[in-house]
Parts: structure tokens; sequence; C-alpha cells
């Protein structure tokens, strides 16, 4: 056996631990609970825990924390020891079942969107037996949803779990008319994750790095990505030890790490898992960002994990492939035909009405400060959802809702011309990078959510909005059988197409043309996080929602002032740092230097007259239009950062920061950016984007 094989889930309580550590008849009992959605009594809870316990110190492990994501969309935990005094010189290791299925956090400090009182500071974990536990850092670490008091959920997970069981319940009813039966119903998730890797020492230096998680300053650099030598090159040997070391953690604690490579943009890379159900795929997710911070400091390095660390080059995602399985065999599979393949052709129109009738929310998923610099270039999607079905599955769509005959050619293989080489069969969709929403064989990629995103949020509108679709099909067609309901299901896949097509494009998502086109087709074009977050307090939104008990009204409005409230925060923080970088930092070098050179023209001058100077004039005169225009926009900044401060209406001081205060900011930044390359280097007093980008 490999080493791989030999270490691959050893730091996870799964289906393989548990059935060496449980007895069979409460190994069934919990498969049940997990399969099927079954309560979890106590009785059976303790066994579970007293076995998880067992196992959790046998691999060293010393405390429990239940481990969830409060709405600040990272993990949370508090670790307590499994110890049970017995008396004052002797201690013995316990975890009831009590403790394995609840927790009481202190809630008092977690974003609540104005869900909950701050002084109101009572809060519940909850076991999720559905995602596998695991041991971090000599901890048993168990996956929980987080509530409230009340029991409104205060978390990412919990809705993310209702909108699994509302697509499970109209997957069935729609396989159920296809003569079908459906058990084990998810959906499913592959997120590639992107990130940057720099020099732990340059990245001491940037306070906008340190603070903001990206720069508010920098130059394009002399050499940037415009060679293309860097997407899938050789992995510079610090980097490859990184990489090792973060798959060996990962396969310990079962994520499926698949592929690793250099991405496009200098020091960018990727990390892309094998499929799993959405909810463990979320969990491993932020497990592996958690790793890769962690990691990266073993090698003096840092990692990056914002959407848009550097201007001027790409930006990272995290490509949200998802699909539908049930019983093991995916729902987005056309087949060999697909046009002949009646059930995918339902499915495909269900999601075809989803993502257009619920573009803005799905969108709203995706809006964050840092999304906001990276969307619309460079690989990024623009801000307009959009679907790319390919070219068979285009002609299929448009034989249907026109009536014509149409013949699948099946995969045509690909002739290379040199006879060594083998012929291949061609897939029956292309990439398109500039879409937000595309078909890619048997799944779909959504592209648009950003790389520091928990994508949640995402996958629970996806499948909320799909199950919405499906229960459509489902009352429309529900009680026809035979020739009928084959005649009816055809007239409402035909007129359902025709009433979504317009959210179909296969062309370039960054021209102006497509923009316009948008525009008249009446596709929305919400650019920024500010003009985005409405989305999720309208009445569509939340009668969706609450159609399938997903969020109740309090809940969505709890989550758009959180998203709200974090958007404004950040835009705060942003504005601080960047005065503070130009007050401290680039003004004092810039007028240094300004000094420097104003001595060297009065000694050049003096020894070879007056007039002789001219290059360093120029120079100097450069450097004071700077140094005047650099003074006058950060006054500007200062005022309107603070009008927007003042502002107690959290949507108009977002529209604020986004109309009036990040346009100053750009500017400020430009003229920064126009001394740098002009300012002997000596004097500039962070590392440039040549240094942070080309370490050694």
């Amino acid at each position: 056996m490999s080493r791989v094989e030999e270490m691959y889930g050893t730091l996870v309580f799964n289906r393989k631990t548990m059935q060496e550590y449980l007895p069979r008849s409460i190994y069934k009992e919990l498969m049940t609970t997990i399969d099927d959605g079954e309560p979890l009594n106590e009785n059976l809870a303790n066994v579970v825990a007293h076995s998880m316990k067992e196992w959790a110190i046998e691999k060293g492990a010393t405390h429990y924390t239940h481990w969830f994501q409060p709405l600040s969309g990272i993990t949370s935990e508090k670790h307590d020891s499994f110890i049970d005094p017995v008396d004052d010189s002797q201690v013995i290791m316990r975890f009831s079942g009590k403790a394995l299925i609840q927790g009481e956090p202190d809630a008092s400090s977690f974003p609540s969107g104005g869900l909950r009182a701050t002084f109101e500071a009572r809060g519940y974990t909850a076991w999720d037996p559905t995602s596998y536990a695991f041991i971090k850092d000599e901890v048993l670490c168990i996956p929980t949803a987080f509530c409230s008091y009340n029991g409104e959920a205060l978390d990412k997970k919990t809705p993310l779990l209702r909108s699994n069981k509302a697509i499970k319940e109209q997957v069935q009813r729609v396989l159920a008319l296809f003569g079908e039966e459906a058990r084990h119903v998810v959906p499913t998730l592959g997120a590639e994750q992107e990130y940057f890797l720099i020099s732990e020492e340059d990245y001491k230096k940037r306070l906008d790095l340190i603070l903001c998680g990206r720069t508010l300053f920098g130059y394009s650099p002399c050499k940037g990505q415009e060679l293309e030598e860097h997407y899938f090159g050789a992995i510079r040997p610090t980097v490859n030890e990184f990489m090792k070391e973060l798959d060996d953690e990962l396969w310990k604690l079962g994520v499926p790490a698949m592929t690793k490579h250099n991405e496009v943009a200098p020091c960018q890379h990727e990390l892309a898992p094998m499929f799993t159900n959405v909810n463990r795929a979320i969990d491993q997710n932020l497990l592996t960002m958690e790793k890769m911070r962690l990691i990266a400091s073993h090698h003096g390095l840092v990692c990056l994990e914002s959407e848009k660390p550097f201007d001027h080059i790409n930006g990272s995602g995290k490509h949200n492939n998802w699909s539908i399985s049930v019983d093991g065999k995916n729902l987005l599979e056309p087949g060999d035909d697909p046009i002949q393949n009646m059930r995918f052709i339902v499915m495909l129109t269900c999601i075809i009405r989803a993502v257009d009738e619920y573009q803005d929310l799905l969108r709203m998923t995706t809006a964050t400060a840092g999304n906001d610099h990276r969307l619309g270039g460079d690989e990024a999607p623009p801000s307009i959802i959009s679907m790319f079905l390919g070219d068979e599955l285009d002609r299929v769509v448009t034989a249907i809702m026109e009536g014509s005959d149409y013949h699948s050619n099946g995969n045509a293989k690909m002739d290379l011309g040199v006879d060594v080489l083998p012929n291949f069969d061609q897939d029956n969709t292309d990439r398109n990078r500039t879409s937000p929403f595309a078909f890619t064989g048997n799944k779909f990629e959504f592209r648009m959510p950003g790389s520091a995103q928990n994508l949640s949020d995402v996958n629970m509108v996806l499948n909320t909005a799909m199950a919405d679709s499906l229960c459509k099909f489902a009352d429309d067609l529900e009680g026809k059988s035979g020739e009928e309901f084959n005649k009816a299901c055809q007239e409402w896949i035909r007129e359902t197409l025709k009433a979504h097509c317009r959210i179909i494009f296969n062309g370039d998502g960054y021209s102006k043309e497509w923009e316009e086109e948008a525009k008249r087709r009446g596709l929305s074009n919400l650019k920024d996080t500010a003009k985005a977050l409405p989305a999720l307090v309208t009445e569509k939104s939340y009668a969706l929602f609450s159609k399938f008990s997903v969020l109740n009204k309090d809940e969505v409005d709890c989550r758009y002032n959180v998203k709200l409230e974090k958007y404004n925060k950040t835009m705060n923080i942003e504005c601080r740092t960047m005065k503070r970088m130009v007050r401290r930092d680039y003004l004092p070098a810039i007028e240094n230097y300004a000094a420097e050179l104003a001595e060297t023209i009065c000694s050049v001058e003096k020894v070879v007259g007056e007039g002789k100077a001219k290059g360093q004039r120029r120079r100097f005169e450069q450097i004071c239009e700077g140094a005047a225009n650099i003074h006058k926009l950060c006054d500007l900044l200062h005022q309107k950062h603070h009008q927007a401060r003042d502002i107690e209406d959290g949507q108009k001081k977002a529209d604020m920061y986004a109309e009036e205060v990040i346009p100053i900011m750009q500017e400020l930044r430009h003229w920064v950016d126009s001394m740098e390359i002009i300012t002997e280097r000596k004097h500039w007093p962070c590392p440039t984007y040549n240094e942070i980008l080309f370490y050694a």
C-alpha cells in the first residue's frame, strides 16, 4: 500500500472508522440518520460520542470543539478538554452524547444582523452528522450548525442544509413522474481554489496587505503575465514544498485534493479537489483555506486568499462546479444524444429558468468589496449573469424552441495530423472563461464567486432556485402519465425555454456589445456590492426562501444587514489604511526625494551654471505636482470618508462608499503609483510589484 493510501483520511471519523469503532447495530442506525435524515436519539449519540472520543484520544487529541460557520463566513471553534476530575489528584477522559449533539458558545460577538440583541449572548451549536468529524491540532473538530436562543439560523451551514432538503424533495417529485425512485439526492460540488503565495518578508513591509489582504497601491510591474509563461509552468521549489506539505495535511483530513498548478498570474496557484456532496465540500474548502494560511508560514511564505491582491494582473476566484447526484448517478450527464434524454433536458430547462429567474440573487451571493475589484476582467466573468451551454446544447435548445429536427453528431474524433499521436474524443462543449455560469460537460461551473468567499450562500441560493424550478415542473405535470405526460413535458420545456432563453449567451462576456445586448434583453448589471445586496431583501427573495423553509424573513434581513455591515467595515478599514500609508510612508518618501533632488539641482547649477539641470528640474516639477495632488486627494478622501462613516443607514453608507469614496481612492492611488516610477528606489518605503511578484 502506498504512503498516500495509508495516510488518507486517518484524521477523519469517516464511515470506515465508524465501522471499526461502533457496534454494528449502532453503525447501521447512524447511517440511517446520515443518509436518510432520520432523527438522532440520545442513546445512539452516547455510544457514538464514546467511540469518537476513544478514537480521537488514540490519535493524540486532548480537546474537542464544535466547529461552525458564523455569518462572518470563516470558521469558529471553542476548545474543551475531555478531562473530568475524579478528585484533586486524578482525572478520567469523558465525552457524552449531549456534549456531541449540542454546544453553547457565547454568541454575543458574532454577527447577527439585528436578529438578536448584543446583550442576548446565548447561542447553540448542533452536530451535523452528515459532515465527518476530524482531528486538527490535537483537537476533535465536530462540524455543527449554529443558531440563536430562539432557533434562528446564525450561520452559513443551516440554510445550506435546508436548501439540500428542498432540492431533494423536488428532485424526488420530478423523477417520480419519469417512473424513477430516488433515495439519496445530494447537490455535489467541486470548489477550485485560487490563491497567491508571496514572501513573508515582503508581506511584513506592506501595511495594506497586512490589514486589507490586498495592495492599495502599486504600479504595474515591468513584467506581468503577458508572456503567459507562468500558467501550468514549472513550480518553483519553495512553492512545491508548500504544496507537498499541504497535500499531505489535506489527505490526512480526508480532503480529496486532486490538482495543483501554477495559475496565470505570477505567484498565483490553484488547488482543485474531487467532487463530493455540497455540505462536506464547503467544510473541506474552509479547512483547506485555513491549512493554506498556516502551512505557508512553514516555508517563509504568506498565502493571500483575497480576490484581487494585485492590480494589473489576474485576480483569484473560487469556481463553483455544481451538479446533482441521485443514488450515485449524475443528473446533469447528457448521455450520447442529449435531445433523446428527456430527463436531462428537463433538468437543463429547470436550471436555465432558475438562473434567469433569480439572476439578481445569484449575483448578490458573490458581492463583496474584494470581488468588486476582480469581476469584469482578467479571466473573471463580468457582473452580468449569463449562461454558456456550448455548441451542441445550444443547438439542442434552439431546435426545441423552434420545433425543428436535431440529430447529435456524437463525440467527434480529434485528428492531430501526426501518426504517432492518438485520436481522442472532442468534448460536447468548449470552455468560456468570460461566462459566469457555464456548462462543462456534466456540471455547471459558476465562475463568479471570489476566492475568499464561503460558498454556502452561493449554493444555498442555487439549490433553492433550482428547487423552485423543479417544483414548478412537478406542479404543472403531476397527474399526467403516458403519452399525455410526454406531450405536456415537451410543451413545458419549449415554453419555459422561450420564456428564459435570454439568459443564454455563448459569446465574449467582456465585449461592449454584450453589455448593450444584455441591457436590451432585460438582464441585470449590478456592478458593485452596494447595488447587488438589495436583491436579497425583495418580496421575490422573501417568497422564494419562505416557500421552501430555507430562511424566514428575519433570517433574510439578518443576512442582508451582515453583508452590508461587512462591506462598510471593509471600506472603512481600506480608507483608514490608505490615508495612513499616504501620510506616514508615501508623502514623506516623495518629499524627501524632492528635497534631495532640489539639493542636486542647486549643486549641479552651481558648478555648470543655471539652466543646465533641465532633466532634474523636469523631474522635480513632476514630483512637486504629484505631491500636491496627493495632499489634495488625501484631504478629500478624509472628508468623504468621514461623511460616509457618519451616515447611519447602512445602504446609503454603502452607496456613498461605492459612488463617491472609491473613485477618490482610485485617483489617489493613480497619483501615488505615478510617483513610484520616478522616485529613486532607495526612498520608496515598501516593496514594489516587481519585487513581490518575482521573489526568488
